[in-house]
């Protein structure tokens, strides 16, 4: 990468207060599962094992959002990544911008519609990839999804 590459043009960071929020009702909700399974068990034992299976993935969820949302993304002339480096989409693979009321996209975020398939990836409460879709948003604040969003839809004009 040569130094404009490297330039950063707008990050998000997840804030701390919607990041405890949401790792505490994931949290929550996963040993209130657990509890229920053992403190008032159902009486079928199928459903007692539903109960428990459902309280682990929602902690493991917990865990895996609590290190996703630990990261933030950046936004340079060339690619969308993630703190640790990890390319989220390259802007010459970005066709557009959504980030209307009716499109499908995370909370306080928007959506990248890419020109081709990619792997899918997902940060919980922060950005997820699934085909030709990224989406950004979840524990990020409003105005820096709306100004990220922004500069996307600017450099895409810009290279047209």
């Amino acid at each position: 990468m040569n130094g404009t590459d490297d330039e950063v043009l707008a990050s998000i960071t997840p804030s701390p207060a919607r990041r405890i929020f949401a790792v505490g009702v994931m949290g929550t909700l996963g040993v209130l599962l657990i509890l229920l399974a053992f403190l008032r068990p159902p009486a079928s034992f199928p459903l007692q094992l539903m109960l428990i299976v459902f309280g682990m993935v929602a902690l493991a969820g917990c865990t895996a959002m609590l290190r996703a949302t630990s990261r933030g993304l950046v936004l340079s002339r060339d690619a969308l990544r993630d703190s640790e480096g990890r390319t989220l989409a390259a802007l010459a693979d970005i066709r557009k911008v959504e980030r209307g009321v009716f499109a499908f996209k995370p909370s306080n975020g928007f959506v990248l519609i890419l020109r081709r398939p990619q792997p899918r990836a997902w940060a919980p409460g922060l950005w997820w990839r699934l085909g030709s879709r990224v989406g950004v948003g979840g524990v990020i604040s409003g105005a820096e999804g709306r100004q990220m969003a922004d500069l996307i839809s600017t450099q895409l004009a810009r290279a047209e």
